[in-house]
């Protein structure tokens, strides 16, 4: 059988083949999928692009499938490891954290204050991707991070660093870096807390989720993929942006959610509303994707249950503490009926931080003329059309309900979708697919997205 194209989708547990044809015809057809889980764990992701293919070649009936072109997105090393080390936990810490979890990044370690021997051989022993030193508001204390970026330096981890602290440090740490030959791995960043009470953690957010999008694609094999693809491999997250920005010129703007096992993105093309825009205090990109690196519903399933909790677990199943446990240790990439309730709970819950985390909010200020209202960050007032996408959304059933629910209920402080948006789920799970066709494809990839989200659902049922 041949066919026009196969897109591999190397995800951080699963891997799915979806296979298309007629894709130079008005009228491009999705042929079907296959998936297996993700192999990178036994070090060849391409053991699970060879299970799923055979499962795409069942589901297709035959023996043979050949494609003239083969695409591929991945993000099978799934969120970066990394450190974070300040001044104050309350102060620099934070404001460090917020900007690696918002980009993408699973906090392995946080210290704060000078490293110690311990942290030392911790931050040795830890494998991390990604270092972030923060620490001291502009002009104020220089010695904490200035030790801790030379201890650092000195370990000679030849890993991206980021140095998001003191503006007075700036031109001391790229010396120090120079001196231990690591000067190409730095990355400066201005202060993630330059003020008292001030964030500023979007330069930093950027970096990380640069590194990020050259860190996802380098999973254990995928030199053999490379040399099989018509094209340079494209990060899932990139991916689904570029589906999303093709929906907004059609339907206009529009939010997608897409959640997965190792990070839960969100992605929004939308303008700022005239209502917001007068208020609002520093201006926002119309595309915007936040990558949350610690709400995975299966590698980071245990930082959603610790959201959730256990008693709420609980007394939402009305199960047993025994039961709930067996759930857990039986906990797999592709859910069984059993474990379905479970993960749509974990999706609620990853849905629901995602959000938060993206969107901005009304602000109260109080000065000598009274109480202002202002607004910060990314408005989605004027969002029409939430998109689900992702495993836990496209495969289990009452993914709609679910993202309706959230916005919903959601703190109305926030710039939220209004509850009115019409949801659609890409019920074939081919939005990353059809982003990737896109840069060869652009109108097929549009009319094969637009036939996801209008049809019935194939998912699995409880």
């Amino acid at each position: 059988m041949q066919i026009d194209a196969l897109v591999f989708e190397i995800g951080s547990t699963t891997t799915v083949v979806n296979a298309f044809d007629y894709l130079n015809t008005p009228n491009p057809v999705f042929l079907g999928s296959g998936e297996a889980p993700t192999s990178v764990t036994e070090g060849d992701v391409n053991k699970g692009i060879l299970q799923a293919l055979e499962t795409l070649k069942r589901n297709l009936n035959t023996n043979e499938l050949n494609a003239l072109e083969t695409f591929a997105t991945s993000s099978a090393a799934g969120g970066l490891k990394m450190s974070v080390h300040g001044l104050v936990y309350d102060m620099t810490v934070k404001a460090a954290k917020e900007a690696a979890l918002g980009a993408g990044a699973n906090i392995k370690m946080i210290t704060s204050g000078i490293l110690d021997d311990f942290d030392i051989d911790q931050i040795k022993k830890s494998k991390l991707n990604i270092i972030m030193i923060s620490g001291g508001v502009d002009y104020g204390e220089t010695q904490t991070a200035l030790k801790n970026a030379e201890i650092i330096a000195s370990l000679q981890l030849s890993i991206p660093i980021i140095y998001a602290g003191n503006i007075q440090n700036q031109e001391r740490v790229k010396s120090l870096f120079h001196k231990f030959n690591q000067a190409s791995y730095l990355f400066i960043s201005e202060n993630v807390y330059p003020k008292i009470d001030v964030l500023k953690v979007t330069e930093a957010r950027k970096i990380i989720q640069s590194v990020f999008e050259k860190h996802i694609i380098h999973a254990p094999g995928m030199e053999k993929v490379r040399e099989t693809i018509s094209s340079e491999i494209m990060p899932t997250p990139g991916a689904v942006m570029r589906a999303t920005e093709l929906l907004q010129k059609e339907l206009g703007d529009v939010c997608t959610f897409d959640v997965g096992g190792a990070t839960t993105d969100v992605h929004s093309v939308a303008s700022v509303s005239k209502e917001v825009e007068k208020i609002l205090i520093s201006p926002e990109p119309f595309a915007k994707r936040t990558v949350e690196g610690d709400l995975g519903v299966y590698v980071n399933k245990d930082n959603l249950i610790d959201l959730v909790t256990i008693p709420t677990l609980l007394k939402d199943f009305k199960i047993e503490r025994s039961t709930l446990d067996e759930l857990i240790q039986k906990y797999q990439p592709i859910p069984d009926k059993c474990q379905i309730p479970l993960v749509k709970r974990l999706t609620e819950e990853a849905l629901k931080k995602a959000l938060m985390r993206h969107v901005g909010r009304f602000i109260q200020l109080y000065g000598s003329s009274g109480r202002t209202t202002v607004a910060e960050g990314k408005d989605l007032t004027n969002v029409r059309h939430i998109i689900g996408t992702g495993g836990a959304l496209s495969k289990i059933p009452g993914g709609k309900e679910l993202i309706s629910k959230v916005v919903s209920e959601i703190d109305d402080s926030l710039l939220k979708p209004r509850k009115d948006s019409e949801v659609l789920i890409d019920n074939d799970y081919i939005m990353a697919s059809c982003g990737v066709l896109s840069l060869k494809y652009q109108d097929s990839a549009l009319k094969l997205l637009k036939d996801s989200l209008y049809k019935e659902s194939t998912c699995i049922q409880d």
